[in-house]
């Protein structure tokens, strides 16, 4: 008579083979207070669960070979999200995605439809357009000059960091 023997975890599995735990990256801005409100609220959403990984493009360590190779030019510009296998998701199909992971896809559901997606991602491109105006920041090209210049300042340990 054989004795059961005990199963490795899903959690155990996964690690082993490399397999990230998540189901997405959501690449977001910690510097604005509107993608803040929407990231405080998913994470409550994902309570955690770990379903969705929490990424903060505006953290100095942030860098795009952890993240799907987007640049944090890039990810400024729209919001984006990296699948588990590797996938680059951008605009409104991130918040599709996130939504259905979190149980909550009956939300972004009518964005599906041909007529209804259009109008939502023209819509989606003007609020990124007029995003860091709309929230009192500077442009996208000082906000990325800000950064090179911080990161380089670290970097060379020469600068006095506030």
């Amino acid at each position: 008579m054989a004795l059961p023997t005990s199963q490795p975890s899903n959690s155990d599995t996964r690690q082993s083979l490399n397999v990230p735990s998540w189901q997405i990256k959501l690449l977001y801005d910690g510097q604005c207070p509107l993608c803040m409100r929407e990231v405080n609220f998913l994470r409550k959403r994902d309570a955690g669960r770990g379903r969705v990984e929490f990424v903060d493009i505006a953290d100095d360590d942030y860098t795009p070979e952890a993240n799907g190779g987007i640049d944090f030019e890039t990810a400024m510009g729209r919001i984006h999200a990296v699948l588990a296998d590797g996938t680059v998701v951008k605009n409104v199909e991130v918040f599709r995605r996130v939504y259905d992971i979190l149980g909550m896809g009956w939300i972004y559901a009518a964005t599906k439809l041909p007529v209804i997606g259009f109008i939502v991602d023209k819509l989606y491109e003007l609020w990124a357009d007029w995003r860091l105006p709309l929230t009192r920041r500077p442009s996208l090209a000082i906000v990325v000059a800000d950064r090179q210049q911080r990161l380089e300042c670290k970097q060379e340990g020469r600068c006095h960091i506030e």
